[in-house]
């Protein structure tokens, strides 16, 4: 039996939400072994001046624990 573990990620990209995406999952994989998958809990955009300047998500992060 697998036991999983679910942490709360946010990151940022001056580019896209995918690419905010893509930051998270990579540097949460960094950290963990096993991520298993993510949701996308929240997306938002912070504007200047009218203009986009950066996409952030709020991602749920799974990944499995290591059985002893």
């Amino acid at each position: 039996m697998s036991v999983a573990k679910v942490i709360e990620v946010v990151a940022s990209s001056p580019k896209s939400f995918e690419d905010a995406v893509a930051q998270g999952i990579a540097r949460a994989t960094d950290s963990l072994d096993d991520v298993a998958g993510a949701w996308i809990k929240e997306q938002k955009v912070v504007v200047s001046k009218g203009k986009v300047t950066e996409y952030r998500v709020n991602m749920m992060v799974t990944f499995v624990l290591k059985q002893s």
